[in-house]
């Protein structure tokens, strides 16, 4: 039998789940919000399992963005899964969350390499190729010449017209799908490792410095 796969995403300014059979989509849903995504993954989750015909016990593997992305997104899709992952005893794999629209981007445009290139704010990008490069943060600058090294690409993200690249198809992606994730993760190896959230910089929010008592 196929194996059935659930994963969701939170990361940015979408939510979606996706359900797949083998490499069947069998139920998706893909919404784009700012806020609320800790209200809307559990009943978007509920539909697509109910869409797809299937009981939570009937999952094979559970699938998860891990970041980067909002610090609040980031720890919603992952504190749910986690949640399934206990309850159901179904091993759960990560996928970065440029990794998922990077290779949706390649899919879309039909070239050979594609980037995934988030507004990381403060004249820095979060970035990463399906040529090889991990997911990092640098400056607009810096990622600006790392892709200048491909005659054409596929772009996708909030920072992708940043990149001022000649000759670049800048796809109209600025948050990942559920869907890539499932395919992404339909790769992984299994493992009992639960995955972490990736920070690729310090949350902006700071904690106060406690006050000494005299």
């Amino acid at each position: 039998m196929s194996e059935r796969l659930l994963a969701v995403d939170t990361t940015f300014g979408a939510c979606s789940a996706a359900v797949f059979q083998g490499t069947q989509v069998v139920a998706r849903r893909f919404e784009v919000m700012q806020r609320g995504h800790a209200e809307a993954l559990a009943p978007m989750v509920e539909a697509v399992m109910r869409e797809a015909g299937l009981a939570f016990a009937d999952l094979d593997k559970l699938a998860v963005t891990t970041g980067p992305g909002s610090f609040t997104g980031q720890r919603v899709g992952l504190a749910f899964m986690r949640g399934l992952k206990v309850a159901l005893g179904k091993p759960l794999a990560g996928v970065t969350s440029l990794a998922a629209m990077a290779a949706e981007a390649l899919a879309d445009s039909g070239l050979e390499v594609a980037a995934a290139v988030h507004d990381a704010k403060r004249g820095e990008v979060y970035i990463e190729t399906t040529a090889g490069f991990a997911a990092q943060v640098m400056t607009v600058a810096d990622a600006q010449r790392l892709l200048s090294a491909f005659p054409s690409l596929a772009l996708a993200g909030t920072g992708a017209a940043l990149m001022a690249h000649p000759s670049a198809c800048v796809l109209p992606i600025t948050a990942p799908d559920a869907v890539w994730v499932a395919r992404l993760a339909g790769n992984i190896e299994e493992t009992d490792i639960t995955p972490r959230p990736l920070y690729l910089r310090a949350p902006d929010a700071k904690l106060p410095k406690p006050v000494c008592a005299r």
